[in-house]
């Protein structure tokens, strides 16, 4: 028993790693490169997707999931993708006033918040770390699908909260997109050329956490 259990075990890391090595495989790739029967590598990726290590988009691809994305962010050393965002943070919410968010892709199409630092404003947006909000309504989602304007963000009123305006620009670490930052401010505080301004602010702190991350 102790062997099988041992087996078993070995399987389920072996495509879990090819999994993230590819940064997203289907059920026929996973079981190719772990050398398994289709039937015995999907029943174990399922039960990766459900314990929250892997996530399946609508396509049937497997994806690093929340889970696998929490470890790592535990087990990074100093300079892990919080510490390494910090600096860009602060100084944006200095700049602009407002709360400045990180985030990372979660389990079942969610946005997670990792990190804050919080605007000056007495009326801001209060922590949301730990959190979720879907993708797809989302300027933080947006981003980290890609989904942002020729000027590089995603703008986002009313998406999560009715009286909420967020903008959120993808952070890569090489080519891939790891994380997104957003700015989330109170709509009513927010106009046209403000928007553009912040856009453009919050697109050279992303930058900035960017080239850190894919010198790390």
């Amino acid at each position: 028993m102790a062997d099988q259990a041992t087996r078993t075990v070995e399987r389920a890391l072996a495509l879990l790693a090819s999994v993230c090595d590819r940064g997203g495989a289907n059920l026929a790739d996973t079981a190719r490169d772990c050398d398994l029967a289709p039937s015995t590598a999907l029943r174990l990726l399922r039960t990766l997707e459900t314990t929250g290590f892997l996530r399946r988009d609508q396509t049937g691809t497997y994806r690093p999931g929340s889970r696998i994305i929490q470890l790592g962010a535990q087990a990074l050393s100093d300079e892990s993708l919080i510490d390494l965002a910090g600096p860009a943070m602060n100084e944006l919410a200095t700049e602009t006033g407002e709360s400045v968010y990180l985030s990372v892709e979660g389990h079942a199409a969610t946005a997670v918040y990792i990190s804050i630092v919080e605007g000056t404003h007495s009326v801001r947006h209060a922590s949301w770390v730990g959190r979720t909000v879907p993708l797809d309504v989302s300027a933080a989602g947006q981003a980290l699908r890609g989904k942002v304007s020729s000027d590089g963000y995603a703008v986002v009123e009313r998406g999560v909260e009715t009286d909420v305006t967020a903008i959120a620009c993808p952070v890569f670490s090489q080519t891939r997109i790891v994380a997104a930052l957003s700015l989330v401010i109170p709509s009513y505080r927010l106009n046209a050329h403000q928007t553009t301004e912040y856009g453009d602010r919050l697109t050279t702190a992303a930058a900035d956490v960017s080239a850190r991350l894919s010198s790390s």
